[in-house]
């Protein structure tokens, strides 16, 4: 049986001018931020400003508490709005007050505030967590890595989600105050700046902020046992390296590697213009992986980098990424080329200033080195799929198209071309055809044609195309793989093809 309310006019009028119209028209934000390969990463109906996270983990249980306070403004009137987590959640307040919270899907956290949000207003979220990150699987798959001393959080494109609630896409930046106690005797390492490092009752707590806009993916988290290196650069950026203490044999080049990144950073600083952080190093922690991640200001390595020796080409790589990557990251996954193309082609130029092959002798080689039946070319660098998003074409072939483009605008234009793209967009994303609308305002020239030749054709370009472009087939229609000779820095460029090889 109904019970219906009758309240008199007047009343009735004061009651509807006391309710906001945005309570009525607010609607929850859209589950997915709209991402082409993946459409439940990320959220909508919001913008995140700042990521506070309050950490404590115990290693040997690989047990993790936090409380992760989230500062951001709303987009539209909010009913309802989603974080992308896959721990247990204990209890969430938006602006101070409780709020519902129910999980849905892989690692969706809905949460529905005591009021709506208007659109323009900043809130703030604070969630509160437990779980053992190396148990909890989305899709039988854990980005959470496991060590002998503690663990690890680098992946891509998800790793967030096993320790703090994110809108977890690279369209939405935050900066990041990371702090986090572990049993003494052991480091947390993470981005950015070390800003404290306090001890109390057999625990230190480890502080660090990262003070420039930062992708979720590239946020990480690293405990154990390091030995860590201090320095300064000439321009006074400081420098955190840590390396696990049980290396082994991988110990003596992974340092003999990662302590040149100053040395790699600055010289990238010619290519690229000025390092756009305000900190720098890498960390090497024992997994089992053998890939590397551009984490942003402090990249991870895997030791399996450096089993055959020093490999500086794999820092250069992943260094390359603070600008085309990290400060000026991807629009939408399937942008993967404007990451993964130049990080590549800095290993080319690194490799033509070491005196080890040019880049037009490694673009020639790559060419020749596979031929048109091979499945290399039937991916598509500028369009790849998700399931060929980190493929060898990406980055071969994707560092051909960026030979290609040198060689028809010059070097003057290329070169302005490579400062002037992260400069322009410094923070903020962008997609294959936005680079290529800024290659062609730079370089004055139509390059549509050369583009869809090289990243958006699922097939070998034929021999006079590549020679259009300035690619030396070697001789033939289609020449094989002795038709060019292999650069001396092949090998070490290639140590690194399974820089993202994570899954």
């Amino acid at each position: 049986m109904r019970h219906r309310l009758t309240v008199p006019s007047a009343a009735a009028a004061f009651l509807l001018l006391a309710v906001p119209a945005s309570a009525a028209e607010a609607t929850p934000g859209a589950p997915g931020i709209g991402d082409s390969y993946y459409p439940d990463y990320g959220n909508g109906g919001y913008d995140v400003s700042h990521y506070d996270l309050r950490l404590t983990y115990q290693p040997p249980t690989d047990r993790l508490e936090g409380t992760a306070t989230v500062v951001a403004t709303a987009t539209q009137d909010l009913s309802r709005f989603n974080l992308d987590f896959a721990l247990e959640v204990r209890e969430v307040l938006v602006g101070g007050k409780k709020a519902a919270f129910a999980t849905s899907g892989d690692h969706e956290l809905e949460i529905t505030p005591a009021a709506p949000i208007d659109s323009g207003r900043p809130f703030t979220v604070v969630v509160r967590y437990r779980g053992t990150p190396s148990k909890v699987q989305v899709k039988g798959y854990t980005a959470w890595l496991r060590t002998p001393d503690g663990g690890v959080a680098a992946n891509e494109p998800e790793a967030a989600w096993w320790w703090f609630p994110s809108n977890d896409h690279p369209l939405d930046k935050a900066t990041y105050d990371v702090s986090v106690a572990v049993p003494d005797g052991t480091q947390a390492i993470s981005n950015g700046t070390l800003q404290s490092t306090t001890s109390r009752l057999g625990w230190t707590r480890y502080s660090w902020r990262s003070n420039r806009p930062q992708a979720t993916y590239l946020a990480t988290l690293a405990v154990g046992k390091f030995d860590i290196t201090t320095d300064t650069t000439a321009n006074g950026l400081p420098v955190i390296n840590a390396y696990s203490k049980d290396l082994g044999d991988n110990a003596g080049a992974a340092r003999a590697s990662v302590e040149r990144t100053a040395e790699v950073a600055d010289w990238l600083s010619g290519v690229f213009g000025p390092y756009p952080f305000n900190a720098l190093g890498g960390y090497v922690p024992n997994v089992g992986t053998s890939y590397a991640l551009e984490t942003q200001t402090r990249p991870f390595y895997s030791p399996r980098q450096f089993a055959n020796g020093s490999n500086v080409s794999v820092v250069v790589h992943e260094l390359a990424h603070q600008w085309y990557g990290d400060s000026v990251s991807v629009k939408d996954w399937r942008d993967i080329w404007v990451n993964e193309g130049f990080a590549r082609y800095a290993q080319w130029l690194w490799s033509e200033k070491e005196g080890e092959g040019t880049a037009q002798e490694l673009a020639d080689y790559v060419y020749a080195q596979h031929p048109a039946e091979d499945a290399f070319w039937t991916v598509e660098p500028g369009d790849p799929g998700p399931d060929n998003q980190f493929h060898a074409a990406v980055y071969d072939r994707g560092a051909i198209a960026l030979q290609a483009l040198r060689n028809e605008v010059g070097d003057e234009d290329f070169f302005a071309i490579l400062k002037g793209w992260p400069t322009e967009r410094r923070y903020g994303n962008g997609s294959v055809r936005d680079f290529e609308a800024y290659a062609e305002k730079v370089s004055g020239r139509p390059l549509g044609a050369l583009f869809d030749t090289w990243l958006f054709t699922a097939s070998k370009p034929s021999a006079p195309a590549a020679r259009a472009n300035g690619i030396r087939a070697g001789g033939g229609a289609d020449a094989g793989a002795g038709a060019a000779p292999r650069p001396k820095s092949w090998r070490a460029i290639h140590a690194t093809d399974t820089v993202h090889g994570s899954r």
